[in-house]
Formats: C-alpha cells, structure tokens, sequence
C-alpha cells in the first residue's frame, strides 16, 4: 500500500491502536511487550491513568496561548525541575533536539560573552545529541551525519569516558564539554565511575560548561531523578526531554549559575515550547512518580533485570557484555544482530539494537515482577535461538 508518509525510518510491518502499561496490541488484536518504552519515553507506560486524567482536563481548560504571556503550569514546572536537579532556570521547547540545541546555542553565546570569536564543544565519539544540523554536527555517528554536510564547525571530539584526552586539549576556543551520562544510542555505554567527577573538575579549572544530554536518562530511568546525580556532580546545563511528558512532546533545557543568565530576552524562543498542556503532562508525570516511588522502584528493576539477564545467559560466549543502570539496559553480542527487532516482534517483543550489535531495553519503570520475569525470558530466548542459528 502506498503512503504519502515520507519514508524516514524503516518502519516494522506492524500499527497499533491502544496501550496499557507495558503492554500494546496493535490492529489486528496482537498484544505485545514494549521493551523499550517509545525510545525511553513512556517511562509510566501506555495510557497511564493520572496523565490521561491530566491532558484530559486540561484540554478541556486550556492547550495553549504563545510565550508572549505568563504560562502558570510553565512556571510551576520549572520549579520542580530546578528543585529536582538543584538548576535555577528552565527553557520549554518540543523536543531533545531541540532542548540540546538550546544548550549548544547558549554555550555559544556565553563564549561570546568571553570574547572568543568561533567557541567550540568538546563532546564525545558515538554520542547522539538530535538531527538537528547543530545537534547532528554535534553528533559522534558518521553515518547518521552522512549527506548533510557541511556541518557545523565547532567541535572537538574524543573518545567517550576518557577524562584524559579531555584534559589534554589545549584549545582557548573551548567553552564547553556535551556529554551523555550513560551513552544510549551509542550502544548503552556505561563511562567509569570517576569520568563525569572528573568532567566536572576539568570544567571548574578551566572555565568551561558542564553540559549533561539527560534527555534518554533522565525523568528516574536509571534510578535516579537524573543520571549525573549517580555521579555526585552539579552540571552547568541540562537538557531533558523523551520521558518528561510521556509521550507528549516537551524538552526542557535547564541552567544554573553564570548559565542561567546567557539566554535573555529575543535570543531564544519556541511557539509550542512549555505549552500549559505539555506542562500539565509533565507535572503530572513527576507528581506519579513521587507518588509511586518508582525512582527506587527503577533502581531495583533494572539491578533484578541485570541479574537475571546475567544468569540466563551466563557463560554464552557470544554474549560479550551485559550492562547498564536502572531501566537502561545493553546486552553487547560479538556479531550485529539488527534482524532480531523483526524476530522480537514476531514472538511479541518490541526491542532495539543500537551500534549494530547492542540489545537496548528500555522498560517502564511500573513493571510488575512477573513481567520482569517475561522479559529475561523472553529475551533470553531470543538471544540463544539468534545466536543458535
């Protein structure tokens, strides 16, 4: 069947039609298991109850006015973030591409503030930052930036969780470090435990922004409000998007310090950004899971599926890694394994494999045990029939 839809992914043969927790059946009554959350998004799952009843009510109030006038839920919802992640501002857009976009201009006009002419980002080799041009060019993955070139000229690139090739730049032109907590897209990479201490320590000697991409880790996905805070740091800048709203688009990028002041009046803007019905989801998404405990419910989740992943396939000599934090899950084999996202579909999973090898999960953080339980297994058996064959 043709479709007038422009064919920017490579679309599995299924269409669903209704959600309920991790749960979702598509137009033929198929129900399957979402393992990965809409990409890290519905982080309270499908159709949950309290942001139904939210968006609900609030479309029948008031979906939206501009950022020409005072927005309520816009105010409160940067109150909560700041106080969450000890920040001291809040800039409302769409999306992590945008949210990220926000941060690089802002670092950019903060090293034009210090009289550096071309600023430049340090950030790191198979990062993912948006599709953006900035955020591409900002972007370690070669082929995603393929065809799109000439790309933005204002980064140095390292190697990931290598706090040493960092410190060795000798660049007055830097005026930032971009980098993902736990590196999702780029294969569920997990940096040593000293990387973002000493990120954070680098940026304090020498001037720069600690700028934190929490837009797949953050909202309680890896068993804390946000990733850094495993870490012990304070960022300069953070961005957010994916699970904030639950699957109602909304980013954020937030400030603290000499950040929070760099964007003014007329420097940035979004039409749809921090919306009162995009907010009234968010504040609801953080209310449920205050409420639910689910920040250590994530914590436990993920330490329980990490174990049980470990046990089933202990000893599987193509399985070379099993990692991550929280409800943020890779499981590395020695050999590309994309066709498994169409074999997981056909048995009633839905996974995905990033850097051509990896198995990323990204489960609701309202799991019960038994479908924590489903999941090793299923998974489980998809890797040794995969790797059987």
């Amino acid at each position: 069947m043709s479709s007038q839809v422009m064919p920017t992914y490579a679309r599995l043969p299924v269409v669903f039609e209704r959600g309920e927790g991790p749960w979702l059946w598509s137009t033929d009554g198929t129900r399957y298991f979402d393992a990965i959350s809409g990409i890290a998004v519905c982080n309270l799952g499908h159709a949950h109850p309290a942001v139904a009843a939210a968006i609900c009510d609030q479309a029948g109030k008031l979906v939206h006015t501009s950022n020409l006038y005072g927005i309520a839920l816009q105010e409160q919802l940067a109150a909560e973030l700041c106080r969450l992640g000890g920040m001291d501002n809040a800039f409302f857009c769409n999306s992590g591409a945008e949210a990220n976009e926000a941060a690089l201009k802002l670092a950019r006009r903060h090293g034009h503030g210090r009289g550096i002419a071309h600023p430049k980002v340090v950030v790191m080799e198979n990062s993912f930052h948006g599709r953006t041009l900035f955020t591409l060019s900002a972007t370690g993955n070669t082929k995603v930036q393929e065809s799109f070139e000439p790309l933005v000229d204002s980064f140095i690139r390292v190697p990931y969780g290598n706090a040493e090739a960092v410190a060795a730049i000798d660049d007055a032109s830097v005026v930032a470090v971009l980098v993902e907590p736990i590196q999702g897209e780029g294969g569920v990479r997990v940096p040593p435990a000293e990387f973002l201490p000493a990120l954070r320590q680098l940026c304090d000697q020498r001037g720069w922004l600690l700028m934190l991409d929490e837009v797949q880790t953050g909202m309680a996905r890896t068993g804390a409000w946000f990733g850094f805070q495993h870490a012990g740091i304070q960022p300069d800048v953070m961005t957010l998007a994916k699970a904030l709203g639950n699957g109602v688009p909304i980013g954020a990028c937030l400030a603290r310090g000499a950040a929070a002041d760099v964007l003014t009046a007329g420097r940035h803007g979004s039409t749809f950004g921090g919306n009162p019905l995009a907010c009234r989801a968010a504040l609801s998404v953080i209310e449920t899971l205050q409420r639910q405990n689910l920040i250590a419910r994530a914590a436990f989740l993920g330490q329980r599926l990490l174990n049980g992943f470990r046990s089933a396939l202990a000893d599987h000599p193509q399985v070379l890694d099993i990692r991550g934090r929280g409800l943020l899950i890779g499981i590395e084999l020695d050999r590309p394994c994309a066709e498994l996202t169409q074999r997981a579909l056909a048995a009633g999973y839905l996974i995905n494999v990033t850097a051509e090898r990896t198995i990323r999960l990204l489960p609701p953080l309202i799991l019960t045990d038994e479908e924590v339980q489903h999941l090793i297994e299923g998974v489980a058996r998809l890797v040794n029939d995969f790797t059987a064959a």
